[in-house]
């Protein structure tokens, strides 16, 4: 049986916060990467939550998963001076890029 071919990626970053700052802190860290964010190749949407136990959880929809990748190698460097770094504890950091091979939207569950 064959695989199907993705139609796109989802990056998913877990972490916790520095000691002391809030997730309100983090958004407002986030104030130079949003908009860099916006103008990477194949970028889709970002969404931010945080779970009961403080985790961070930062999901961003590419349209592959090259580039996704492509972009996170990209921030690094280009946003290396960015505040977001030091809003993160680095030793908490949990990263992944993955194809998604399966998709259901609302608009098409009820159309259904």
């Amino acid at each position: 049986m064959t695989k199907p071919t993705p139609a796109e990626a989802i990056e998913i970053t877990r972490f916790h916060l520095a000691e002391g700052l809030t997730i309100s802190d983090f958004i407002r860290a986030n104030a130079d990467v949003d908009p860099w964010l916006s103008r990477q190749p194949g970028f889709v949407s970002r969404r931010i939550a945080q779970d009961a136990d403080g985790e961070v959880i930062d999901m961003l929809v590419w349209e592959s998963a090259a580039q996704g990748r492509a972009a996170a190698h990209r921030l690094m460097s280009e946003l290396a001076d960015s505040p977001v770094h030091d809003a993160i504890d680095q030793g908490t950091v949990s990263w992944t890029v993955a194809p998604v091979f399966h998709r259901l939207d609302a608009e098409t569950a009820q159309a259904g």
